[in-house]
């Protein structure tokens, strides 16, 4: 008995090159290429423009890492073909983004301004001074940077400055009373 997402067999769209090499696996489309390597507990069958995953022995261990790879793989194809992105939302008085090449240019309310270099492969973009815009192919890097980006100024509870997911809701708490 598989896990029940890799049991469903992954379709590869147009476009999109998939390469299995034993435990490797590389994804080339429109956006960019993307690889990544996998245990050797899982086997992956290519057959004409779909993909199954199998669990090579009867472990739990073996049939839950067979549907994390189908999901990785997944985003994978997902990411060279339309890519990923996380917005932000930085709010308090003062407090700003500049997009410099690869750097981000923060003033956060500290005594000196933030820098944050990107990683290879992410491309960071604020359409203006309160909202930035992280973009890439790896989901789980666009999400990493995107968490670390939030980590600089978390926001603030009591009057919600600091730095925030777009979609991410803040509940205000009320101060202490006589």
């Amino acid at each position: 008995m598989l896990s029940r997402i890799a049991k469903i067999p992954l379709n590869i769209p147009n476009g999109i090159e998939v390469v299995v090499n034993g435990s490797n696996v590389k994804v080339k489309g429109s956006l960019g290429s993307d690889e990544f390597t996998f245990a050797d507990l899982v086997e992956i069958i290519k057959k004409d423009n779909s993909i199954m995953f199998n669990a090579k022995e009867e472990s739990i261990a073996a049939k839950a890492l067979s549907g994390t790879i189908r999901a990785i793989i997944n985003n994978m194809i997902i990411g060279v073909s339309t890519g990923f992105e996380k917005k932000l939302t930085i709010n308090g008085v003062g407090f700003r983004a500049q997009a410099q090449g690869a750097n981000l240019n923060l003033t956060l309310g500290y005594s000196h301004p933030v820098s944050y270099a990107a990683p290879k492969g992410i491309k960071i973009e604020t359409p203006s001074q309160n909202e930035v815009v992280i973009k890439g192919v790896n989901k789980q890097l666009v999400g990493q940077v995107a968490a670390d980006i939030r980590s600089l100024r978390p926001v603030e509870l009591y009057k919600g400055k600091g730095i925030r997911y777009s979609n991410e809701q803040v509940t205000l708490k009320e101060t202490k009373k006589k």
